[in-house]
């Protein structure tokens, strides 16, 4: 979809009006008599959206109420917007033109964000996709304060987070290991980034130990991905680094998933990596000037011939031995080896994406974020507010000590399971064994696919971390 920015509306063939609760659509100077009287009429049963049509035209009236807190009405007007984009379509409009009738002008990015996040469609495999796709091609704001750029930011990261939900869609009938570097790559090469790629043979004379376990029962190949992005006038003198799990499909290894409602969507189980990727990708289209690198181990986790078993022992990069109790706890050895990697860089900040725990998901659902780490209290702060800005929310967990001896082992440093309790936490605490960085570990599992629509962030996968990690990258580029 096209957004395009006007100063004015000279003539229209569908329009958005946009106005506080307490607001005169006819401030626009859009409206004639007749079509005043209808919406103010309207108004007074309290209505919030009302349709307007005639000779083949639609006006859409949206009332929006207004917060004190900024990032909640700017969640009201994304939200807004995917009601009115779906409306439209009802209608099969192609274009609409969207003004603002009052002080909501401000917020108007946000309402083309909501738009642009509806339009996506995943129609890959649909026989004939053209059938199916949106209507609404086309949405011209109406605003004489914004600028362009504000706009092109709005694609840029729409952009980023597609790219991240159509490697989430994707099934592993495509999207191996190997096919995953591939569209790295292609990401890449878009967008100006440098990709190396190391094959089986690579990880093996690393000795990435918790990458070959994993992989063990699979006839793929892993792989192990790093993304740089390095402007020539870089904000930061030690780069951020981006790590995201990589799971390209989840069998639960030998410790099997039930299909109902758990295998049978384990294509998602690369949700960060997609979200590494995806947020690279809009930056790098932005041009931000942050220096960041991501890492991605990849591979499949099945129960095949040779498979890793409850009870191995395995060796993690840095040369930790890991007591395997449970082959589903798969992800935090692949990240394991990533975390361990990182260290070379001497970062400012590693942030690591996964879709890790279903304990993180009964916690606090698909409503947030489950996070915890050793960021400074400045960065923690900061991440957290463009979770709100982008209504990605954070929560923070604690990370205490004591839930070190929830994951010690009798045989070995560490054991991958901590028991009954606290599963989110003993995940992260295990991560931070292999950490000697200011680092935060985000996990998505909840709310990076989800199994009902859910307004602009639409139904399976929802590139969730993308829109947070961008705004995130957008301060720091301006706070050094």
């Amino acid at each position: 979809m096209k957004l395009e920015l006007i100063p004015s509306v000279k003539a229209y063939k569908n329009l958005v009006i946009l106005c506080e609760e307490s607001g005169s659509p006819e401030k626009t100077g859009l409206l004639d008599p007749e079509q005043v009287r209808y919406f103010k009429a309207e108004l007074k049963k309290e209505r919030s959206f009302i349709t307007y049509t005639e000779n083949g035209k639609c006006i859409i009236l949206q009332t929006i109420k207004s917060t004190a807190e900024p990032y909640k009405t700017a969640e009201t007007m994304r939200r807004a917007a995917n009601k009115a984009y779906q409306a439209l379509c009802d209608l099969k409009a192609a274009e609409a033109t969207v003004i603002s009738a009052d002080t909501l002008e401000t917020f108007l990015p946000a309402y083309a964000e909501g738009m642009m996040m509806s339009s996506y469609q995943f129609l890959k495999y649909k026989k004939d996709g053209s059938k199916s796709l949106y209507s609404l091609q086309k949405i011209s704001i109406a605003a004489k304060k914004l600028k362009a750029e504000a706009l092109k930011e709005v694609t840029c990261i729409a952009g980023g987070n597609f790219l991240s939900r159509d490697l989430v869609n994707e099934p592993l009938s495509y999207l191996t290991a190997t096919k995953f570097s591939e569209e790295i790559r292609k990401a890449g090469k878009d967008a100006g980034m440098k990709v190396t790629v190391f094959d089986k043979k690579k990880i093996e004379a690393l000795k990435m130990g918790g990458i070959l376990a994993v992989n063990k029962g699979s006839v793929l190949p892993p792989t192990f991905n790093i993304i740089e992005y390095k402007p020539a006038k870089a904000v930061n003198k030690k780069p951020y680094v981006l790590v995201g799990k990589g799971v390209v499909y989840d069998t639960g290894g030998l410790s099997l998933k039930p299909t109902p409602n758990s295998m049978d969507y384990m294509k998602c189980d690369m949700g960060g990596a997609a979200a590494v990727v995806g947020a690279m990708y809009a930056v790098a289209k932005m041009k931000l000037p942050v220096h960041i690198i991501g890492l991605i181990p990849a591979t499949d986790n099945r129960p095949g011939g040779d498979a890793y078993v409850p009870g191995d022992v395995i060796r993690q990069y840095d040369g930790t031995t890991v007591e395997v109790l449970n082959t589903d706890a798969e992800g935090r050895l692949i990240l394991a080896d990533a975390l361990s990697y990182a260290r070379q860089y001497k970062p400012e900040l590693v942030i690591d994406l996964a879709t890790l725990t279903g304990a993180a998901a009964a916690a606090v659902g698909a409503y947030g974020i489950v996070c915890m780490g050793t960021a400074s209290e400045a960065a923690k702060n900061q991440l957290k507010e463009s979770g709100n800005n982008t209504y990605e929310r954070l929560v923070e967990f604690p990370i205490w000590d004591e839930y070190a001896e929830l994951i010690k082992s009798d045989i070995a440093d560490l054991k991958n399971i901590g028991g009954p309790v606290a599963g989110a936490i003993t995940a992260g605490k295990f991560l931070q064994h292999f950490t000697d960085y200011p680092w935060m570990h985000f996990d998505i599992a909840a709310p990076a696919y989800l199994h009902a629509s859910d307004s602009y962030r639409g139904k399976n996968g929802t590139g969730v971390g993308v829109r947070l990690l961008y705004d995130f990258f957008k301060k720091v580029s301006k706070s050094k």
